[in-house]
């Protein structure tokens, strides 16, 4: 494996030098050291260095920035000094810029986590130990419950919220995704979401106080704890946003790597096996303070319908040569199995045995 991660992207020699200027500068150090790159690539960049000795977390646009690259970056950047000094596990934030003319796209430091994702890595304690198994995904509930309660009014995060209906907005904002990835190999009307978009607007429920979403809250955007069954930090925050936490229950119930599960998330952990239930998630969710809903299908299906148009995004892609076969067709597939189980939930059919 040493092979491959010396090809992930990392910081080139003049970067590290940027970088390093930019520390003395801005008085948070003198001399970086040790980088070396932990994941990245067409998403994002992240890098472990030192600065003066002291471990941090370095996270950057990639190699090939998108034009909403720099605004995503922005967006962590807030959500993560919101939540400085809350009970929410998340990375320290230490520092960012905005800077272009440093590395020519905005990027901010981080507090190392001391865990693992469960996505791509095992820590031996839970290999040991199926009660961990099952105990750690009723602490990353309850973390869940916690981020959808913490304080955002005046907070750095607060800029993002948007006047008017949230709830409102999410058919049309999705349908609208969906329409952007048209070109001539690609009809998005191949992906049948017309059923289940009229289901989710005329059974919208009212919208209920605004919160935290981190918006993407499943099993491989975590880090677990090594040898106690907690949620060490969330962490990928580039579709957090303030409106309404339900929307998170649902994501991380569909996204729950049982039976049903239609995509792979902490596929390290659910080859164990072991997990929790989706019924015990959603009691230890609501034991933890987390909100109650009459409509939580409705917050699934919507959850199935905008994971499904996002993930969509990567087969258009591969039509047109911008994305790998492999990728491609592994989504494609997914994104039909959501829309599907959208319906599925719609007609109230649910899978998830949670009555």
């Amino acid at each position: 494996m040493p092979d491959a991660v010396h090809q992930l992207p990392t910081l080139s020699p003049d970067d590290q030098a940027a970088v390093q200027r930019w520390l003395q500068r801005e008085g948070l150090g003198s001399t970086v050291t040790d980088v070396e790159p932990l994941t990245g690539g067409t998403q994002n960049i992240v890098v472990r260095l030192r600065v003066d000795g002291r471990p941090m977390v370095l996270r950057r646009p990639p190699v090939h920035p998108r034009a909403t690259s720099d605004k995503t970056m922005l967006r962590e950047i807030a959500a993560l000094r919101t939540l400085a000094g809350s009970s929410v596990p998340h990375p320290g934030f230490i520092a960012g810029c905005d800077d272009l003319s440093v590395l020519g796209v905005v990027f901010y430091l981080m507090e190392e986590v001391d865990g693992f994702n469960p996505g791509d890595s095992m820590s031996q304690a839970y290999v040991r130990d199926p009660n961990m198994r099952h105990q750690v995904g009723l602490s990353y509930a309850a973390s869940l419950a916690q981020l959808g309660n913490a304080a955002w009014e005046g907070s750095p995060l607060a800029e993002l919220k948007r006047p008017g209906s949230f709830l409102e907005r999410q058919v049309p904002q999705f349908l609208r995704l969906l329409e952007s990835y048209r070109h001539d190999r690609y009809d998005p009307e191949s992906l049948a979401v017309t059923e289940l978009a009229e289901w989710l607007q005329t059974n919208r429920p009212p919208d209920s106080e605004p919160g935290i979403l981190h918006g993407d809250p499943h099993l491989s955007n975590v880090l677990l704890r090594r040898d106690k069954p907690e949620l060490a930090a969330f962490v990928d925050w580039e579709m957090c946003t303030i409106g309404d936490p339900l929307l998170d229950l649902g994501w991380m119930l569909i996204c729950w790597p049982l039976e049903t599960n239609t995509i792979t998330a902490g596929a390290e952990l659910a080859a164990l096996g072991g997990l929790a239930t989706r019924r015990e998630l959603l009691d230890a969710y609501l034991a933890a303070g987390g909100r109650n809903t009459s409509s939580l299908d409705w917050y699934v299906a919507m959850a199935c319908f905008k994971l499904g148009i996002v993930i969509e995004g990567t087969w258009s892609r591969f039509l047109i040569g911008q994305a790998s076969r492999d990728a491609g067709e592994r989504l494609h597939a997914n994104a039909q199995n959501l829309i599907d189980l959208g319906r599925r939930v719609a007609k109230g059919d649910s899978p998830f045995a949670l009555g």
